[in-house]
This record gives C-alpha cells, structure tokens and sequence, in this order.
C-alpha cells in the first residue's frame, strides 16, 4: 500500500504547535529552584585579566555566585572534534586563564535568583586589564595569511591547493581576460530564536534543555569538557527558531550553564544577549578573493584563477569550501585554486547558510557577468557555452547536473528576454533598472544516520531520530517519508526529534538532513514492516532501528551537487544611491522535492539572506579593541518585510537514483547561493558601475 504523500504540498504538522505557543523552545524550560546565569565579557580585545572586584557583587541581593577563572573549577576539557569543528587548534577552555583572546570573550558569569538580580550584578561587576591592541582587520598588512593545515593533507575535503593544466600561462595568453578584488564583510547569524541552555544536574546525571542543531555531538562535547560519561548526559532541544548555522557548535555558554549548575547545585539557565550573539557564537568570515579569468573571443573559458583568503581566529583554523565550486562549475582546461586563512584577534567563525560557496560563487559569477560584458555575449549564452559534460575537477561524471535547465526555466519565467543588453539602457522613470543573472551549486551531501520506527496496536506509528528541526518543517517533511514507507496517513505518524537518546543522526546543516534522516526513517520503517510479517499481530508494539548511508563504491563514482540559477531586477535611484531589490526568480534541480511548499519557503528564505547579503549584512569591527560597532538590530541591517519583494521559486524536474534511496539533494544551502551576485550582477546593468565588495552600498553608486 502506498499513500503517495511525498511531492505533496503538506501543510506543517507542526504548524499549530508554532502559532499557538505550545512548541516549546530551550529558554521556555523552566526547572524548580532555577536559578539564572548572566555572562561578563571582556571589554579589551586582547590581554589579561589583572583583577576582578567580586565582593561588593557579592554583597548584590539575590547573587548566589559570581564565577571567574579564579575560582572556577579546573575542567577536563578531554579531546573531542566532530566534523562540525575546525580541524585545527583547539576550543575555547572557559574561566581557566587569565588571557583575553577576542573582545566579549566570557571571563565571568554572575549567577542569582532572578533573571533581573543576574542582569544588574553583571552590569556591577568591575575587572581591570592590561590590554593590548588587537589585530582585527584582514586587510591590515600586518595580518600574515597560512595555509590551513587541514587543507594540506593529501585526502583534504577542503585543499589548500588545487590545479589542473597551466591556469597562470593560459590566463597570461588569453585574448579576453577579467583579474579583479572580490570582498564580503563579516556577518553575523541573527536568527529569531537567542541561544539558551537550561542546566540541571540529578546527583552525576545531568540533562540539558539547549538548543542545539546538533544534539548528539552537544551530548558528546559536555561530556568531553566535564569529563562525564556520554550516557549520564540527556541533550533535549525539541525546536529551533532559526538558527543558519548558528547552533552546530557547542558554544561556551553552554559550559558556562553546567558549571555554574554543577556549582550552585541547583539548576541554572542561561540566555545570550542579541548582542552577546555577536562575538560569542561564530559568524561568516570576512573573505579576500582574487578571481581571474581568461577567455577566447567566441567566450571558451582557457582559464580560471581563483585565490581566496578567509578570517580566522588565533586559536583555531576555520575552513570553509570558498574555492571548491571553481573547479567544476564550468569547462575549462586550466584552473588553480588556492585557499589562505588570516588569523586574527577575533573569536572563531563558524558556517553560516552556504558557507563557503555563498561567497565563492559572488566572486565567480561577477566575475562571469564581467566577462560576458567584455565579450558582448549574453550572461546565460556565455554560461551555456562553457557548460562541462563531466565534473572537470573530479574527473567524474555528475549523477545529475540541471543548470543549464534551470538557466531555461527562471529566465523565461522571469522575462529575460525583455532585457536591453546596455548598461543604463532601461528606466522606470528617473530610476535606473537593471537585470542579472548568476549560477548557483551546493553539494548533495550525505552522512551516516539511524532512525527508529514502532507500530502500535491502534494503527499509528511512531518514528523518532535524534535530528533538528530549525524551522525548514523537517517535522513534516518526515512524516511524508514514514507515511508512504508505511502505507499510512500522515495523521497516524508522529515523529519525535531533538533528544539525544533517539537513534543518532547528522547535524541539522548543510542541505544533507532530507537525505540523510529521510532515508535513515525509509530503512527504519522498511525494517519494521518486515519485523511485523514476522511476528504475530498479539498487540505489542513492533519495533525496529535501521541505518543508513550513501554507498560509498556509488560516491567514488559520481560527483554529486545540486545546481540554480537566480535572476534579480534592482531598481537605483540615480540621485541619492538608494537600490530596491524589485523581484528575483530562481530555479533549482535538487533531485526528488517531498513537499514543494516547504521547498518553496526554503527557497524564498534563502534568497532573502542573499539579498541581505548582497544589500545590508555587514558586522563593522573597532580596530581598537575588535569590538562590534553594530551588535544591535538598529544598525545590523537584515531585509524586513518592505525590503522584500516578488520572490519566485521554482524546481526543474530531475531524477537522481544516484544520491540515495530518497533521490533528494538537499534545498537549504543552494537557495542563498547565487542570489548576491545575481543582484550585483543587476545593479552593474542598471548603472555601469560595477561593485566587487558586499554589502553595495549607497556611496558605491552615487558617483553614477
């Protein structure tokens, strides 16, 4: 029996728990006796704490404790890296020292009864410094770019180095030629949802009511830093509102939360500021990047070059794949990558939506546009014309490439036909108006995951794995996964996620949760109608546990990505430099689509963070003492409602046996990528003036 859910347009079933309250996020926990937890940053960039004057705090009514590294508990801090963390260094180790690495690293937590009693002694509490000027900005001579170390390895998923033919020879030969500086700033994730943690031990057991996109390895990360048995450690986090990468790590506040429990004896929650979230929970990294490429007269790619330079801090190597699409997104017979990190006196950067490829694609697919210009061949003819039969790279073939499907579809609902190929040639009125075009990709990721399922006497049945759910309706998305595998309505599944004693399960990141739980819940719920033909129907429950993971003969053989194409009209006043985004249409082939709303709303939110990426998003740090000028929703700007406009989505039709049982790719990453150029592409069109560093803003088109 099938009930042929999945393609359909579900509505969430989470949907009313959302809208009505009952959905319950980290900091909505509350446990008796609770008390709350407030972290001191550091107000210097870089040095030492000289002195902390706790007494009087102390003395503060409803202060139950005011925890600093001199009195802090010596912790374990055992080995423990997951995929999620920089291969390179190590963690940041809480109130064990007296230095001060980056401006806002915790160097206290004032601990009390009330919520409001935390926040005053926090405020009250004095520490001097001996501080010393930091290096913040990637830009200044004096910051030394390395080589990941990660990246030098032979296997390295992320190389340093990578190149084929003779890339720097060709691009020297090459009749048409672009070399220009790319730059993105700094952002920073400002998801709806705060980070929080609710600590509460029970004698050597201690459970966690955290949010977390990951809470299997935030189980295993406790554990290591307390020194703790995984197993006494229950990690729950049953919602996420929104995170884009914000909550794979275990950030520092979380072991602020256990200590200070662990300490009092008594549970403790703790909260982060919006403003806290700014230095204390990782960002997009800002990159330098170098793309050159060489060209015959008829637009046949000879050469890329593609240098790229990315922040880091002094006490871990974040690497992310800025240079990794180059080397297959179009044929050419010489390209060199090169990847460079520059460690500076900030806290470590994390992955952000697309990370990596949001900022690798804005360099090459300008660069593309400017090409196109130079050789006065239409953007998407050009694409078409360097369009590669196989991964060039990887030498494989792709288990499915759409994009230049994609290209046809979004240009034809979006009428780019309608374009005048001149720069400043259209106008609405006095307003210059502009049309651009940019391909996007994102790989078709797969990990390793499990899934439980039980049948129940009543007819229902029950799945659970210890997934994340951060808002893309992984809830629902699900449940149309067991519901066909079982034969079931969707009403009679309930899926459970976000506990750490389900079965485990990747981290809720990188585009591969569709593919990696969704197929894990498929062979789980295989796995039990089978246990079900065997037993006799005497009215227990049937249980099963299964695993999955993407053959790995099937990987070695294809190089698999998803692939878009995003066009956007921008509309520039001329006079005070002010760009409206008017509308963008993108198409994307990610393989089979389980419900082509939640899709859509996948695809829509991550147009919207490249608007804000490509328009607004931009954390400016005080060279001073790398303080965030701009830790706050008034001057941080992201797209509200009034900035958005028509946004369209769309899916070319695309069968993938390939990638897994499911034939999905993943949707989450690839919707951001492709937008931000797409809209620079634009605003060039519109007024002539090409601009290479993000956020554009108005004083980089006034001089039109």
């Amino acid at each position: 029996m099938t009930t042929n859910v999945i393609g359909k347009p579900l509505p969430r079933v989470d949907g009313r728990a959302k809208v009505t309250g009952a959905a319950r996020y980290a900091a909505d926990f509350n446990q008796g006796g609770q008390a709350y937890a407030v972290i001191v940053g550091a107000t210097v960039g870089l040095g030492r704490v000289t002195d902390i004057e706790t007494a009087p705090v102390e003395k503060m009514p409803g202060v139950v404790a005011v925890i600093t590294h001199r009195n802090a508990p010596r912790l374990p801090y055992a080995p423990h890296r997951s995929y999620i963390d920089p291969a390179t260094g190590e963690r940041l180790h809480v109130l064990q020292d007296d230095q001060v690495r980056f401006y806002g690293q915790p160097v206290a937590i004032v601990v009390a009864d009330t919520l409001d009693q935390a926040e005053r002694a926090a405020a009250a509490l004095r520490i001097s410094y001996t501080a010393e000027r930091p290096l913040v900005d990637p830009a200044d001579p004096k910051a030394r770019p390395v080589v990941p170390e990660a990246g030098k390895q032979p296997d390295a998923r992320l190389p340093a180095d990578t190149a084929r033919g003779n890339a720097d020879s060709a691009l020297a030969d090459a009749p048409v030629k672009v070399d220009e500086i790319y730059e993105i700033a700094r952002e920073n994730h400002n998801p709806m949802e705060p980070h929080a943690t609710v600590a509460a031990w029970n004698g050597d057991r201690l459970t966690l009511w955290s949010k977390s996109q990951f809470v299997v390895n935030e189980q295993a990360e406790i554990a290591a830093v307390f020194g703790l048995p995984p197993e006494n450690i229950q990690v729950i986090c049953p919602f996420i509102g929104g995170a884009f990468g914000t909550s794979l790590r275990t950030w520092p506040h979380v072991t602020l939360a256990v200590m200070a429990a662990r300490q009092l004896r008594r549970p403790v929650k703790l909260v982060l500021t919006r403003k806290q979230m700014f230095f204390m929970t990782g960002h997009r990294p800002r990159t330098l990047q170098r793309m050159a490429l060489g060209a015959t007269a008829d637009g046949k790619l000879t050469s890329i070059v593609h240098e790229g330079t990315g922040e880091t801090s002094r006490y871990e190597e974040f690497m992310e794949a800025l240079t990794s699409v180059t080397s297959f997104l179009y044929s050419t017979p010489n390209v060199r990558t090169r990847y460079r990190l520059l460690p500076l006196d900030i806290g470590t950067p994390n992955h952000m939506r697309g990370p990596g490829e949001a900022s690798g694609v804005f360099a090459l697919e300008c660069a593309v546009d400017e090409l196109s210009y130079k050789l006065g061949i239409d953007p998407i003819d050009l694409r078409r014309r360097n369009e590669p039969a196989i991964d060039e790279g990887e030498n494989k073939p792709f288990s499915s490439r759409s994009l230049m499907k994609c290209h046809d579809l979004a240009a034809e609902r979006f009428g780019w036909s309608r374009r005048l190929p001149e720069p400043r040639s259209m106008r609405d009125g006095r307003l210059l108006v502009g049309m651009g075009v940019a391909s996007a990709s994102y790989p078709a990721f797969h990990a390793p995951a499990n899934a439980r399922a039980r049948l129940l006497a009543d007819g229902t049945a029950e799945v659970e794995v210890a997934a994340s759910d951060m808002g893309p309706g992984t809830y629902t998305s699900m449940t149309q996964v067991a519901a066909e595998t079982l034969g079931l309505p969707v009403e009679r599944v309930r899926f459970s996620l976000g506990r750490s004693d389900y079965p485990p399960a990747p981290s809720h990141g990188g585009s591969w949760t569709m593919a990696s739980v969704g197929s894990a819940i498929r062979a789980a719920c295989i796995a039990v109608q089978e246990e079900a033909a065997k037993r006799p129907q005497d009215g227990r429950p049937i249980e099963a546990t299964a695993s999955a993971q993407r053959d790995p003969d099937v990987a070695a053989r294809f190089s698999m990505h998803s692939f878009g194409a995003v066009f956007a009209e921008v509309a520039v006043d001329p006079d005070v430099g002010t760009i409206r985004l008017r509308r963008a249409a993108g198409a994307y082939g990610i393989g089979r689509v389980v419900n082509p709303r939640l899709a859509r709303s996948q695809c829509i939110g991550g147009m919207i963070g490249g608007m804000g990426m490509a328009l607004m998003e931009r954390t400016v740090l005080d060279p001073r003492d790398g303080r965030p000028v701009n830790a706050h929703m008034a001057d941080y700007l992201l797209p509200v409602n009034l900035d958005i406009p028509q946004l369209e989505a769309y899916f070319v039709e695309e069968i993938d046996p390939h990638v897994n049982a499911l034939g999905v790719k993943g949707l989450g990453e690839i919707a951001l990528v492709g937008m931000a150029p797409a809209i620079a592409n634009a605003v060039f069109h519109a007024t002539g003036k090409r601009v290479r560093s993000l956020p554009i803003r108005i004083e980089d088109v006034l001089t039109v």
